[in-house]
């Protein structure tokens, strides 16, 4: 039976209300909330940057949010059930099974705003320095919600806020859904908001939004449990550790390059 010495999960219904027969989760509200930050954050970007209007805004926010969930789906089943994509080719719109991946959706969002650059005639790493304050708290209000779900938790830990999660066993475990809303979400966003008091090269916000989360993420990943059918891989690192480290070099690559066009 599990230890009082430890905190117990919060009976936290997933569904947060219904209407007639349709349920509205915590975590689709996550979603939500977190759209309309970004909105809100880039409406105000728009003010004080004399190279975006609201409506150019508002068109690069569209294909931003098809690529999250395009990339996202897509990114988790070929990264980590590739072996379900290859049994069942369809398994890739299972949607209602769940499953998104953040480096997938960063690559979907990528491609959005290649495209919109693309076709609006618009230097691609600007897009992306307009876009990359934007994410931050986006991934804060996700995180909330996997901590919402019970899902994602951490590895059994013995540290005072050590958690025991419904599905997480009879093992108190680290809370690293939250771990990750603090360091990948909040102080990321604080990080970047500093940063941005000066001037910068094109390409400066984008390469430490890269390096930034790749960091936060990389540490992240030693409390969280690895999933698994996946486990640890070479040299001991989870999928999500590896998945960082070309983000963490490209966004190296994109800030002494910026900083060298100042």
């Amino acid at each position: 039976m599990p230890s009082n010495e430890y905190w117990q999960f919060p009976a936290i219904d997933p569904v947060a209300f219904s209407i007639g027969p349709i349920d509205v989760h915590w975590y689709g509200i996550s979603y939500l909330v977190a759209f309309a930050f970004a909105y809100f954050w880039g409406v105000r970007q728009t003010k004080t940057d004399e190279n975006w209007s609201k409506e150019q805004f508002s068109d690069l926010l569209f294909w931003c949010f098809i690529g999250v969930f395009v990339g996202g789906r897509v990114g988790y089943t070929l990264f980590y059930h590739f072996d379900y994509f290859l049994a069942d080719p369809l398994y890739i719109f299972y949607v209602h099974e769940g499953g998104m991946s953040f480096h997938g959706g960063l690559l979907g969002v990528i491609a959005a705003m290649f495209l919109y650059a693309k076709k609006k005639k618009r230097d691609f790493l600007q897009v992306g320095d307009f876009v990359a304050p934007l994410v931050p708290m986006g991934l804060f209000f996700g995180r909330i919600g996997n901590f919402i779900n019970g899902e994602l938790w951490g590895r059994a830990a013995e540290v005072p806020w050590a958690m025991y999660f419904p599905s997480g066993g009879p093992v108190p475990r680290h809370p690293s859904q939250l771990y990750e809303a603090l360091l990948e979400g909040l102080l990321l966003f604080l990080v970047i908001l500093w940063f941005q008091r000066k001037p910068r090269g094109t390409g400066a916000v984008s390469g430490l939004f890269l390096l930034g989360y790749g960091i936060a993420r990389f540490i992240v990943e030693f409390f969280r449990e690895p999933d698994a059918h996946l486990g640890l891989l070479s040299l001991g690192m989870s999928m999500g550790q590896w998945l960082t480290l070309p983000m963490i070099i490209l966004g190296i690559i994109l800030m002494v390059r910026a900083q060298r066009r100042v």
